[in-house]
């Protein structure tokens, strides 16, 4: 799936609240991060995710160009997922991301 420019808007953040909007995706993204993972082994590490959100959240994130889905030949089939160098280039918010909610955590325990 191709998504024409109009669809975003001119507004940069509202771009990014476009592709990153699905509750799993900057988690997905997170787990990606660390290196290719298989779909089994990616629901394994978030089991409140449903195989079929998972399969949504990736076929968004590989339509947008952040998630690279690769189909080896087997039987059964191997298909592993990791991030293009687009996606790549999300890893430092993903840091920042990490951050501050880290400093959010230690905000919330220094109010007690």
């Amino acid at each position: 799936m191709n998504y024409s420019k109009d669809l975003f808007g001119i507004c940069p953040i509202t771009t990014a609240q476009k592709i990153l909007g699905g509750k799993w995706t900057i988690i997905v993204l997170y787990y990606l991060s660390q290196g290719t993972l298989r779909f089994g082994e990616l629901q394994r590490k978030i089991p409140d995710l449903t195989q079929a959100m998972l399969t949504k959240q990736l076929r968004s994130l590989e339509s947008y160009g952040l998630v690279h889905r690769e189909v080896y030949p087997e039987v059964p089939p191997k298909v592993e997922y990791s991030l293009t160098n687009l996606g790549k280039e999300f890893i430092p918010v993903l840091d920042a991301l990490s951050v501050w909610g880290e400093s959010y955590k230690n905000h919330l325990n220094s109010d007690s």
